[in-house]
């Protein structure tokens, strides 16, 4: 014979989420980070301008790996 064992129907379960508030604030913050770089980049001046070819892509670059730092902070 199988005993079953007695539990509780109305048990509460805690479920925890995978980010706290500090990871939703830091990719939020990248986010950010990543818009402006895109911003950068707009406009009319010369294509090869140094905010054009270096600034904004760097930007957007840091953007995505604190994004990345974001998500994985514990």
């Amino acid at each position: 014979m199988i005993e079953k064992k007695n539990t509780p129907v109305n048990q509460e379960s805690k479920t925890e989420l995978v980010f706290t508030k500090k990871n939703y604030q830091l990719l939020l913050i990248s986010i950010a980070i990543v818009v402006f770089g895109f911003i950068l980049m707009i406009g009319t001046t010369d294509i090869y301008d140094f905010r054009k070819t270096l600034l904004a892509p760097m930007t957007v670059l840091f953007g995505f790996g604190f994004g990345v730092y974001a998500i994985l902070k514990k």
